[in-house]
C-alpha cells in the first residue's frame, strides 16, 4: 500500500492534521445542523432564514471538502464518517422537532460562535507549522464570521 508523502515534518503534520480534522468535524456537523433547522423551521421569518440556512449548508460543505483535500495533501487521512462526527463534535446541538425562527437564530448565534472560537485557535496553532493550511482556515473563518453577523442581525 502506498501512502501520500507530506511536505511537513511529522511534528508539524500532527499539529496541522489535528487542526484540519477538528475543522472538518465542525463543518460537517454545521452542515447537518443547518439542514436540520432548515427542515424544521417555523415562524414569521421562515423564508429568509430557510434560505440563509441553505447558504450555511453550502459554505460548510464546500469548505469541508477543501479541508479534507488539504489534509490528504499533507499526508493526513481526513475522517468524515458519521460516527466520528457524532463522537467528537464540540458544536452545540439542536433539539428535535419544529424550531421557531427566534430559537433558530439564537441557536445559530451560539453554534457559529463556538466554531469561530475553535477556528481562531486553529489559525494560531497553524501559524508556524503550515501557512497554507492557515490560509484555508482564515478563509473559512471569514465566511463563518460573515454568517454569524448576518444571523445576529436577525435577533
Amino acid at each position: 500500500m502506498s501512502a501520500i508523502s507530506s511536505p511537513l515534518a511529522d511534528d508539524k503534520r500532527k499539529v496541522v492534521g489535528e487542526a484540519l480534522q477538528g475543522t472538518l468535524v465542525d463543518l460537517l456537523d454545521l452542515s447537518l445542523l443547518a439542514k436540520q433547522a432548515h427542515w424544521n423551521l417555523i415562524g414569521r421569518n421562515f423564508r429568509p432564514l430557510h434560505l440563509q440556512l441553505d447558504e450555511i449548508v453550502d459554505l460548510a460543505r464546500e469548505h469541508a471538502d477543501t479541508v479534507a483535500e488539504r489534509a490528504i495533501a499533507i499526508g493526513v487521512n481526513p475522517d468524515g464518517r458519521a460516527s466520528t462526527v457524532a463522537g467528537s463534535t464540540q458544536v452545540p446541538q439542536l433539539d428535535g422537532g419544529y424550531i421557531e425562527d427566534g430559537k433558530v437564530v439564537a441557536a445559530f448565534v451560539d453554534i457559529l460562535e463556538s466554531i469561530i472560537k475553535r477556528l481562531r485557535e486553529r489559525i494560531e496553532a497553524t501559524d508556524e507549522p503550515d501557512k497554507v493550511s492557515q490560509d484555508i482556515l482564515i478563509a473559512i473563518a471569514q465566511d463563518i464570521e460573515k454568517q454569524h453577523w448576518m444571523i445576529q442581525a436577525q435577533r
